[in-house]
């Protein structure tokens, strides 16, 4: 198996104050066409929302950190491009953790420790990781995770052991030719720890 690189970012700075982010609707279901997550019970909250920029999926994401807490388990799915680093970048922001979020794919996680005293942020690519938990173990993280807010892109059907509770980020983009930076997001909250959510909250 390929060794597994982590790295504990560095840098300072203090995120500034989050600015409203685009506006949500509560759904019953995900749309047509959308991926569940791997082994999911019956979804605890669900949201759908329209991102019509960068700037918004980050706002998106600042939002997004104020419902979570340590030991959160966040999963990211949507194709190249789609928007998941951005969403995590404001997810460290609004978490105010050290460093700037970057993609982790050839370091595979990458751990922001706070600079609030609030939990890390522990950014992670399973894009590589065939072995799922097996060779999360071996990432050798120096934080542990049930005191982290562990986000993991390309994670489905990989770690969902993790634990029973979960939100689950599928952002879709739309397709062909364009320079329409539209995005759809689906929030799904997995497990009890979601039960009485409101993803659409802001």
């Amino acid at each position: 198996m390929e060794a597994a690189h982590t790295d504990v970012t560095g840098g300072s700075g203090t995120p500034g104050p989050a600015p409203a982010p685009a506006a949500t609707t509560p759904a019953p279901a995900a749309p047509a066409g959308t991926p569940a997550p791997s082994g999911t019970p019956s979804p605890a909250a669900t949201a759908r929302l329209t991102v019509h920029s960068p700037d918004e999926m980050r706002d998106l994401g600042r939002a997004l950190a104020r419902l979570l807490r340590p030991g959160d388990l966040v999963m990211l799915t949507g194709e190249l491009g789609a928007g998941k680093t951005t969403l995590t970048r404001g997810l460290g922001e609004g978490l105010g953790v050290r460093g700037a979020v970057t993609s982790p794919t050839f370091v595979i996680a990458r751990v922001h420790p706070s600079l609030t005293g609030g939990p890390a942020l522990v950014h992670v690519d399973a894009y590589r990781l065939g072995g799922g938990l097996d060779e999360m173990e071996d990432l050798d993280l120096d934080v542990s995770l049930p005191d982290s807010v562990v986000v993991v892109e390309w994670g489905d059907g990989k770690v969902e052991e993790l634990t029973d509770d979960r939100l689950h980020v599928v952002i879709d983009r739309v397709v062909g030719a364009t320079d329409d930076d539209r995005r759809e997001v689906t929030l799904t909250g997995v497990g009890a720890r979601w039960q009485g959510v409101d993803l659409a909250a802001r």
